[in-house]
């Protein structure tokens, strides 16, 4: 009999994941009236939270959205004699997460037109001072016109941007869904992948499914103990400087957002290093929350850059670094001459990393095939809303379609046959390979730079197609979304439902509130201090890759150095096998490309609540049971700081009304 492959420490440890929930025996509908009022009461009170505090504190309302929800309408049900299913809690979970998800560095919540008050950023950004005037306006009026001065939605210029917006948000649902419910059939109903983080995201769904009942558990207690952290926290991170901003020329902070910066004070130390500490507790919960040897990993990249940055300065490769600069600025100089090119190689190491996996694991499966004589085939749960396994092909194809024909109709001179390299061969393989990695390990692989790499390779002129909506995307996250559906025993139709909902009503608040906020105050402002600390800094990295494709490409073709990114590859490679071979946890790799040439502030609080979980927390409590806590605390923690953000904002947006009103 062949022996059994030795299990590596990477598996055992995501092998603790796996059994946190049980096969469900049933599939009901969670679609209904009560997720109906759930995705109302989230639209009109969450939302506008959630857009306020991703620009006040970087921080998204979901968690605290998706708990707080729960317990109300547990609580009102239970006053009601009314029971809520699990299947209901989910929905509510979901549609709340749908509607405040924070998209990128900017912090942007609060739905799709978000991505507009980005874009009336961006082109009257400094950063984008050199090619502005080319941005076509179905991205965002120019600047200095009407619309942007009189900050309002409601204007013919923004006419064609909206258009362009909604086609967009339609085809992306058709295209996302109807691939990622293919993915999943491969991947979880035929070729069996464990999905080990999927467990986790579901047990944290229904953390309070109990509530509904008159008996308090576990969960309860721990979710009210993380809850109060997040009060008290909340009101001295959000509440103190967004009130006292109210009535004070200068607002009261204690503890300055997003860091404290160190980078002046320690230059003549460490040169051309940024060096600092995130102040939001909540980062620390997320340590607990993460895989131990991904933030290990994270944590060694950012000390490794500690000293190679000063070393690297002195053998004259960081030209661009100059005594004064601050952590914003020093980070984009140092990955103009050395981070983006090396990260470009590391990256590209993962890349072939995933699909050596995707291989390996083809040749294990067929394998043990031959070996037991029994071949794998798709098993479908009976009641659980599926329908034919190439509809979801069907439907990416036509969205696909309607990708490249709008791309094609946006910007005219752009060859169409990149545009189909990139919806029907480049998408659906990444896309894949991604869906098996999850499955397999609970981490995605990075494809970096593919779409700046085509534009550049394109010989195309212009910055119309670094806006245009191409089809490139990763849907191979939405295969453990379905997975996660499965395992509250939830009927996949509900999602339609809720996705057509969400559609609607996302649009019609993101609209409303996104239009009422810009008009209290330019976005960014003062008022905001995460905005107005990283979006010039996002600003300055978007710039960088348009100016690749036009005149101004100067600073882009110094910033590329081949020879860098070969050693960025070849390291990645070097450690991937050593790690392979002396067993050592695999996962700690992707940690620290995660890490590489990041901004290290968060990274210390981080490795702080990692090393706590693993061996205090989990020791005094069990390991298994200190992991069923740190998703209910990191929520609960979200929760409170969501609670007083709430007030907070709802006091700022009321006084800040009434000021301007003219009596």
């Amino acid at each position: 009999m062949a022996s059994e492959p030795k299990q590596s420490r990477e598996d055992a440890e995501l092998q603790e994941y796996r059994n946190l929930m049980p096969e469900p025996e049933s599939f009901e509908e969670g679609f209904d009236w009560k997720a109906m009022l759930g995705a109302l009461f989230i639209g009109f009170v969450m939302m506008p939270a959630s857009i306020y505090l991703g620009l006040v504190a970087g921080q998204t309302m979901g968690p605290a959205a998706e708990w707080v929800t729960i317990i109300l309408f547990a609580e009102a049900a239970k006053r009601s004699f009314v029971v809520l299913r699990r299947q209901e809690i989910y929905m509510l979970y979901y549609i709340a997460g749908g509607l405040t998800a924070m998209y990128g560095a900017t912090a942007i919540s609060g739905g799709a037109f978000g991505q507009l008050i980005w874009n009336q950023y961006l082109v009257q950004s400094p950063a984008a001072a050199a090619f502005a005037e080319q941005i076509p306006r179905w991205v965002a009026p120019s600047a200095g016109s009407e619309a942007l001065q009189l900050r309002t939605f409601f204007h013919a210029e923004w006419l064609p941007a909206i258009l362009v917006l909604l086609v967009r948000e339609l085809l992306s649902r058709v295209s996302w869904f109807g691939f990622g419910y293919f993915l999943f059939r491969v991947t979880s109903d035929i070729e069996r992948l464990s999905f080990p983080m999927a467990p986790v995201a579901a047990q944290g769904a229904t953390a309070l499914a109990e509530a509904s009942s008159k008996t308090e558990t576990w969960r309860w207690r721990v979710f009210s103990i993380a809850t109060m952290i997040g009060v008290v926290f909340g009101v001295i991170y959000v509440a103190m400087p967004t009130v006292s901003g109210l009535v004070l020329i200068r607002p009261i902070r204690i503890l300055p957002i997003p860091w404290i910066d160190f980078t002046q004070s320690t230059e003549s130390i460490f040169p051309a290093t940024p060096l600092g500490i995130a102040t939001n507790l909540g980062v620390i919960f997320t340590g607990f929350v993460l895989p131990f040897w991904v933030v290990v990993g994270t944590f060694a990249a950012a000390m490794g850059s500690i000293v190679i940055n000063p070393l690297l300065w002195k053998a004259g490769l960081l030209k661009q670094w100059e005594p004064g600069m601050d952590t914003i600025n020093t980070t984009f100089a140092n990955g103009l001459d050395f981070w983006i090119s090396f990260g470009l190689g590391t990256g590209f190491a993962v890349a072939l990393i995933g699909f050596y996996k995707m291989f390996r694991g083809f040749y294990e499966q067929r394998s043990e095939e031959r070996r037991t004589g029994r071949r794998r085939e798709a098993k479908t749960p009976a009641g659980r809303g599926d329908f034919n396994l190439w509809v979801g092909p069907l439907l990416y194809l036509l969205s696909t379609g309607g990708y490249i024909a709008l791309c094609h109709y946006l910007v005219p001179g752009f060859p169409v046959l990149f545009l189909a390299f990139f919806g029907l061969l480049w998408t659906p393989l990444t896309s894949y390979v991604n869906a098996r990695m999850i499955g397999l390990t609970g981490q995605f692989v990075p494809f970096p730079f593919v779409r700046e790499a085509m534009f550049i390779l394109s010989g195309y002129k212009g910055v119309d197609i670094w806006f245009a909506p191409i089809p490139l995307a990763n849907y191979g996250m939405y295969a453990q979304k379905f997975r996660e559906v499965e395992l509250t025993g939830t009927k996949f139709t509900s999602v339609i439902k809720a996705e057509a909902v969400m559609l609607v009503l996302m649009l019609g608040c993101s609209l409303i509130f996104w239009s009422y906020i810009w008009r209290l105050n330019p976005i960014p402002h003062v008022t905001y201090p995460y905005a107005q600390k990283f979006w010039e800094f996002t600003a300055m990295q978007q710039a960088f890759w348009i100016t690749a494709t036009t005149e101004h490409n100067e600073v882009f073709l110094r910033a590329i150095k081949p020879a860098v990114i070969g050693v960025g590859f070849g390291l990645g490679l070097v450690v991937y096998i050593l790690f392979s071979v002396l067993s050592w946890p695999v996962m700690a790799i992707y940690g620290f490309i995660r890490g590489m040439g990041q901004i290290p502030h968060f990274l210390l609080p981080e490795i702080v609540g990692a090393v706590l979980g693993r061996y205090y927390f989990a020791k005094r409590f069990g390991e298994q049971e200190w992991r069923r806590y740190t998703p209910v605390l990191a929520a609960g923690f979200a929760c409170g700081m969501g609670l007083i953000a709430m007030v907070s904002i709802a006091a700022a947006l009321i006084f800040q009304s009434i000021s301007q009103l003219p009596f």
